[in-house]
């Protein structure tokens, strides 16, 4: 009987995809390491078939080296925004424990990687059918223009509809809707700049068929992500 109390308060995944405020919120104070490590788990499946997906247009191995970068940023993601959060939060009017935040803001990422690991089989048919990726190749700046910029809409949508999922928590921890959007939003201001600066340091995913494959670029600290968003966007439209 005590088991399946205990069980009845550790959400299972479809219970956080449904963002069930009550169930989420009693499961705060219940999560077991073990239970922790599955949210983990989920994160580095999910994101790792996308990663995967995504990366294997430029080659098996960058494939390979995006299936293991992906998780990556999230968990990093995750626990930094984690520590912001813990601060944020009371200033926003809403007394948070550490624990609670990082547990919230894992059950969000978790989310957020199941979605993206739904994509991954969409996302890899579409990378099988685009034209080979090769220098000089007609088009292939453009197509790899556009490869990029459909990951950032489908990761920005990934990381939204997790934080969304996630608002009616917030609501019920605060008992305010206006307190709830006020730390909503700076999830999602969190999720943004630490998320994209990240992954911009840990580029290449898709790779350029001008530079080698590899984990790491040289140049890792030069540039921004937005800089290289704003490029896409006008070899897509120029």
């Amino acid at each position: 009987m005590q088991n399946h109390v205990t069980a009845a308060r550790i959400p299972h995944i479809g219970i956080l995809l449904r963002g069930e405020p009550e169930k989420i919120q009693g499961s705060m104070e219940h999560t077991t390491g073990a239970q922790a490590c599955f949210y983990v788990l989920v994160i580095i499946l999910g994101a790792g078939l996308y990663g995967g997906a995504v990366g294997s247009w430029r080659s098996p191995v960058q494939g390979a080296y995006t299936a293991l970068k992906f998780p990556l940023i999230l968990l990093l993601t995750t626990f930094g925004n984690a520590l912001l959060n813990a601060m944020l939060a009371p200033l926003l009017g809403l007394n948070l424990r550490f624990r609670q935040t990082l547990l919230a803001v894992l059950m969000s990422f978790t989310i957020a990687a199941a979605i993206l690991g739904s994509f991954g089989p969409v996302v890899g048919f579409i990378t099988w059918n685009m034209p080979a990726l090769s220098i000089g190749a007609a088009g292939s700046t453009t197509a790899h223009s556009f490869h990029l910029l459909t990951q950032v809409l489908l990761i920005a949508f990934a990381g939204l509809v997790a934080n969304l999922r996630l608002v009616q928590l917030l609501q019920r921890l605060s008992g305010s809707t206006t307190i709830a959007r006020r730390i909503l939003l700076a999830w999602l201001a969190g999720n943004l700049l630490l998320g994209s600066q990240l992954s911009w340091l840990l580029r290449p995913f898709v790779g350029s068929p001008g530079l080698p494959v590899e984990f790491l670029r040289k140049d890792a600290i030069h540039g921004n992500f937005f800089e290289a968003v704003l490029n896409a966007v006008k070899h897509i439209f120029t």
